[in-house]
């Protein structure tokens, strides 16, 4: 397939897990695909699988917590290919969990809102920024079932990524005259390392509510996100996807 041929796609927190899953699947449908990481080495490994198999991607090392950082970033990929057409922020931390309110650390809360919330910010400011000049773009933020009905002992990340939701409502209603979407997606457990390092309780919490009684996996997020950030996908903005395996609804 070749749907996203001669498009440049950001994909944040892309050196693993469902982000490199995302940048498998628009590098293989022809997307030019750069990665933002924080973590620079793990990046680079993710981008050299690609090229490998003569896929277009190179890596960066970008913080998304870091706004002059973010900003650099973008400016880098628009100074060398002219355009920024996807963004996805996939970048992300659990933060937390297992926990209850009364025992969260605060600094363990002001991390995860970091990183989810704030770096989810930063990364679609300046995805607008660099879209808005050729009025199109596909924005997907990772947002969580968890911002739909709260995960108990994981206060942090459900409010998080219930702020996330509440991003993508107001941008995608602020640039639906535009040629750019804003959309979210809000999985429940993915098959990932992070949530193989959670607390196995809180992993089986999660789960037990999914009515199909399994994690998703990495090759369905990728699919999903595809087909959000193609042009097949214009008339959907501000809209937050599900993919729970029936936990949710609605």
């Amino acid at each position: 397939m070749d749907r996203f041929e001669n498009q440049v796609a950001v994909i944040t927190g892309g050196a693993q897990g469902i982000g490199a899953s995302i940048s498998i699947r628009l590098a293989r449908e022809g997307a030019r695909v750069v990665v933002f990481d924080r973590d620079e080495k793990q990046a680079e490994n993710a981008v050299t699988a690609l090229t490998r198999d003569g896929l277009r991607a190179e890596a960066m090392a970008v913080d998304v917590t870091d706004e002059a950082a973010v900003s650099a970033g973008f400016q880098t990929v628009v100074d060398r290919y002219g355009r920024v057409d996807i963004m996805i922020n996939s970048a992300g931390i659990v933060g937390p969990n297992a926990t209850n309110l009364a025992d969260t650390p605060t600094e363990g809360w002001d991390e995860v809102i970091r990183v989810n919330l704030r770096g989810s910010f930063l990364a679609a400011k300046y995805a607008v920024r660099a879209m808005l000049p050729r009025d199109y773009g596909r924005i997907l933020l990772i947002a969580s079932i968890a911002g739909k009905e709260g995960n108990a002992g994981m206060c942090g990340y459900s409010a998080s990524k219930a702020g996330v939701i509440g991003l993508v409502k107001s941008a995608g209603k602020e640039y639906a005259e535009t040629g750019i979407t804003v959309n979210g997606l809000a999985p429940a457990v993915i098959e990932t390392a992070m949530v193989a390092n959670m607390n196995p309780s809180q992993v089986k919490y999660m789960t037990d509510r999914i009515p199909m009684k399994r994690c998703g996996t990495l090759e369905e997020i990728a699919a999903m996100s595809a087909w959000i950030v193609s042009p097949e996908a214009a008339f959907n903005t501000g809209f937050i996807f599900d993919l729970s395996g029936g936990r949710a609804v609605y």
